[in-house]
This record gives C-alpha cells, structure tokens and sequence, in this order.
C-alpha cells in the first residue's frame, strides 16, 4: 500500500511535466497542402468513382503488356516469369477450397478494383509509371483474356464499373462500411 502512494506521485508529476514537451515541436516536416494530398488520394471505388479520364482497348494493353508485364506474368498471363508471379488469367472456381490459385477471374470482385492495382503497383520494378490510358488498356487486355470483356470493348471510367466479375456475389469485404 505505501509502495502505491509514490508510485502515484511520480505518474501525477510525469503527466504534469510532459506536457510542455508535446507542445513543442521537432522542426521537422512541413504542414501538408491540398494538392499533396490529391496526388496520393488515388483509391478507385467499386462503382468507378475516381476514375480517371481516358480509355484503353486490349490491342493496346497486348502492345503494353508484351512490353512492361510479360517479364514476370508470362505468356498470355499464365504466371511464373521471373521472377515468378502468380497467373492473371483463369484459375477453378474458389468454392473447390482456400488452396486454389486466385486470378482476376475467379477472385476479384471488381473490375474497378483490377484497375486500382494496376495503376498503384505495376508494373514492379516501377510502381506508378504507366499513364491513365496505359492502365486502361492493360485492364482490357486483362479482363479479355479472362473473357470477361470482348476483345474490341474498350474500358473507361463508364465502362470499366459495368464489367460483372464472376467473384462479385461471393466476395467479403474485409471493410464493407468504408464503401
């Protein structure tokens, strides 16, 4: 009991004393503007809101994705290039156990979702390279493949939220009040 009464007091006086400390600052860092915030606020939502303008076709994103993806997607989007990355294309349905291979076809629940990956982090060795219309264009390519779109739909901030994923009635969002 008598050992509480100074532990107390020296709590009581700490508390008293930091807080000069915590007003001051450390001279670090700037305050941050509007249009910094802007230019990292990229998120895409599921019904297409922020996307960009601009447009892309899947002749287009074939041309790009020789170029920028096929180092470590492989042929076709078929996975395991170098180094090896997952296949983009096709994969069993998820209902045949957690083991199965997820792809954009029979995982994802958006398409809008698709294009918000692309544009964030690919390709890998150089996140946040590829234009608007260059993410556009890979995301057609993509959603071709899987024939999930025709070969000759080009995607835009209006198209691209129309595009049903066959995952769209089975997927849990890990947060659904923040959509």
């Amino acid at each position: 009991m008598s050992m509480h009464k100074p532990l107390c007091a020296l709590i009581l006086a700490l508390s008293f004393s930091a807080g000069p400390a915590f007003a001051q600052t450390s001279g670090l860092g700037k305050p941050i503007s509007e249009s910094d915030i802007k230019a990292w606020d990229i998120a895409i939502l599921p019904d297409g809101t922020n996307l960009p303008p601009g447009s892309g076709a899947s002749a287009q994103g074939a041309r790009i994705y020789a170029e920028k993806c096929v180092a470590c997607h492989a042929e076709g989007g078929k996975g395991g290039g170098a180094p090896a990355a997952g296949p983009l294309v096709g994969g069993e349905p998820l209902a045949n156990g957690i083991d199965t291979v997820k792809t954009i076809a029979n995982y994802y629940a958006y398409a809008t979702t698709v294009f918000d990956y692309i544009r964030r982090a690919m390709p890998y060795n150089a996140p946040r390279s590829l234009a608007d219309n260059e993410v556009y264009a890979l995301t057609a390519y993509i959603l071709a493949l899987n024939k999930l779109i025709g070969e000759n739909d080009v995607m835009d901030a209006k198209t691209l939220p129309q595009v049903k994923m066959p995952n769209r009635d089975n997927f849990i969002l890990p947060y659904p009040d923040r959509i």
